[in-house]
């Protein structure tokens, strides 16, 4: 099982007039990955940003020693092939997508790790975790969405819990160093709960965007977490 801790700011709540500046101050804050929630519109009612932002970005993407900070890509695009690709080639470290967003899962999870890239698989709040009956062994990532994905602000779906306990208990039996990630409603009020039942991997958007000290927010995180790590 993968202990260690991450806080992953999501950039849908960051200054888009300001991005890269958004980038470097929340990486200087104390986080450990950068998340890009990707929608186009279709696959959910709201439209982001393409792999050329990810690839403006990867730059600042790093801390002031020069240490690379992993991109991490939830696709919540359909069709899922072409726009992983991009986005692999545009530096993304970790990608996942919906597995209903795509007509074939393993050959996408395939794709993106034929480009040297970490993939990850996502559940919407209502969505069975059977897939993973057949592809927990080619995956690296596992995310639970808890809001419905789309916007940001939402508040988090107590339900989630129980898919994040399930998930957890699938990555432990597989013996696997799989990451269990959760997107939705994470802030400092929730996020021991969060980790109690299983997650190791925290997407928070408005919740450090959207206070005026990213480092205190992400200290508070931390210390409901019991560590710096």
């Amino acid at each position: 099982m993968t202990s260690q801790f991450r806080i992953a700011p999501s950039i849908l709540s960051a200054d888009f007039a300001r991005l890269g500046e958004e980038v470097r101050d929340v990486i200087a804050a104390g986080s450990d990955w950068i998340h890009f929630d990707v929608m186009d519109n279709h696959y959910v009612p709201n439209l982001t940003f393409g792999p050329m932002i990810c690839q403006a970005l990867k730059p600042h993407a790093k801390t002031a020693a020069g240490v690379a900070v992993p991109v991490d890509v939830h696709l919540m695009i359909e069709p899922v092939d072409a726009l992983a690709a991009a986005f692999a080639d545009a530096g993304a470290d970790y990608i996942s997508f919906h597995p209903d967003a795509s007509a074939h899962v393993h050959r996408s999870v395939q794709a993106i790790k034929s480009k040297g890239v970490k993939a990850g698989l996502v559940f919407n709040p209502a969505a069975s975790l059977d897939v993973l009956d057949w592809m927990i062994d080619e995956i690296d990532l596992i995310l639970i969405m808890s809001v419905n994905p789309g916007f940001g602000g939402q508040s988090f779906i107590d339900s989630a819990l129980r898919k994040i306990e399930e998930a957890r208990k699938r990555i432990d039996a597989s013996g696997k160093d799989i990451r269990l990630e959760v997107d939705g409603g994470v802030k400092v009020d929730n996020i021991r709960r969060v980790a109690d039942a299983g997650a190791d991997t925290f997407v928070a958007g408005s919740a450090i965007f959207g206070k005026s000290d990213y480092a205190a927010e992400i200290a508070k995180m931390r210390k409901e977490l019991g560590t710096r790590a």
